[in-house]
């Protein structure tokens, strides 16, 4: 299946937290280049990872620094033409200053779309990181523009919070390139539930620029009250995931730590799983199968041949007694999931039935590969499993017998002769 990473939202997401989650995962040096690419001096835009410790776990924080001063809220950069508060995270506190603080603090400049565009090209970075971040932004402005029944074109950012988002979004990007997956897998999100404190007024959590990105993700209310998933941590989410959904089987290399800045009676973090995922360690199995009782041993044979033929994974018959005390023959066909369709079509096909039942497995398997070893008779091709601390061998029948048969003795002394090679 290749090589996957899980990312965990049982606190929410922030995109401050979703790229110290991802930067765990990072060899040191990566950890050193991703300092210096993402540092932009000339945007006075400064990245500090910290170490930090919540509920005795221990993690990273993504410290970003705009002018030497750390943006409260990083999703808090989204304006309209007149000047509003902040709005209020449970992941990042809030400044709440009056507007002409504010105007004190920072420049009352604000950008257009096509501006952050611009912002993120100037940074040294693949064209292809580029695209994903701005690819992100964009949905964060289209979410906005529906929340608000504004144009895109009318959406502009805060200067100061722009410049965090934008460092919180190519972060991520960058991360996520550099660790060069093949699936992401996002849990269910924790969205936290009660009101927010915006521009506009008191909204609903999650607030409907988040609501509007998290659509066809699954979300739940969680426990704690506040936005525990902010419009940047939506955003991320959706753009970055494969699927979603309970953590696959995997063979964990690395696992990082994305803390947020608010503290819980749990450690509020996200969670990133890096490994291999196995489909042979756990996999999905179909059942089909049908009650004959007006077909002769010759049909059923011939019916059960055609099934493996076509890529059953096994095809077998149980003798039953149907209504009436009548003998009869339940035929049984186990299948991938992709496969049960045509299976069943072929057993309609085939049998005298007028209905196939159907039903779903969880299966526990091992891990499977094909030796061949030199023995006194010959080349012998050995089947191996391994999986759960458990190891496996067993010779293929078909050369065993081939031996046996071309030098005239058992297939127990051929077993022998391989036992004795494999001690």
């Amino acid at each position: 299946m290749g090589k996957t990473l899980y990312l965990e939202c049982n606190m929410g997401a922030a995109g401050d937290m979703i790229t110290a989650a991802l930067y765990e995962l990072l060899e040191e040096k990566e950890k050193e280049a991703f300092c210096q690419v993402m540092n932009k001096e000339e945007l006075g835009i400064r990245v500090v990872p910290e170490k930090v410790e919540k509920c005795g776990v221990q993690g990273t924080h993504i410290k970003v620094l705009i002018g030497e001063q750390e943006e409260e809220s990083c999703d808090k950069h989204i304006k309209e033409h007149s000047h509003h508060k902040h709005h209020h995270s449970n992941h990042e506190h809030t400044h709440h200053h009056s507007q002409q603080e504010h105007s004190h603090h920072h420049k009352h400049f604000h950008a257009s779309l096509a501006e952050v565009h611009s912002i993120i090209d100037s940074y040294p970075v693949k064209e292809s990181v580029k695209n994903r971040a701005k690819a992100v932004y964009e949905q964060i402005a289209e979410a906005e523009s529906h929340a608000h029944g504004k144009p895109v074109s009318d959406i502009h950012f805060h200067e100061v919070g722009m410049k965090d988002a934008i460092a919180d979004v190519l972060n991520t990007c960058w991360i996520a390139d550099r660790l060069s997956v093949d699936n992401i897998i996002v849990s269910d999100i924790n969205v936290g539930f009660g009101e927010v404190h915006c521009a506009h007024g008191i909204l609903p959590v999650p607030a409907p620029a988040t609501a509007f990105l998290l659509q066809g993700a699954p979300i739940y209310q969680g426990e704690i009250r506040g936005e525990m998933c902010t419009p940047t941590g939506a955003a991320l989410l959706q753009h970055l995931n494969t699927g979603f959904g309970r953590m696959p089987a995997m063979k964990i290399e690395k696992i990082g730590y994305g803390m947020g800045k608010k503290d819980f009676p749990q450690a509020n973090c996200i969670r990133a799983f890096l490994g291999e995922e196995s489909e042979s360690l756990s996999d999905k199995i179909v059942e089909l199968s049908c009650n004959l009782d007006d077909m002769t041993g010759e049909e059923i044979a011939f019916a059960t041949e055609i099934l493996r033929t076509a890529g059953a994974l096994d095809v077998y018959t149980e003798t039953i007694v149907m209504k009436k005390n009548r003998p009869g023959i339940k035929l049984v066909c186990i299948c991938k999931p992709a496969d049960a369709d045509r299976m069943a079509h072929t057993i309609l096909k085939n049998t005298t039935t007028w209905g196939v039942r159907r039903l779903e497995y969880d299966r526990y398997i091992l891990e499977r590969h094909v030796e061949n070893i030199e023995t006194e008779y010959g080349c012998v091709r050995i089947k191996k499993g391994n999986g759960y601390g458990i190891t496996k061998w067993k010779p293929e029948y078909e050369d065993m017998a081939d031996i046996a048969e071309s030098k005239q003795i058992s297939i127990k002394e051929v077993e022998q002769a391989i036992i004795r090679e494999l001690s």
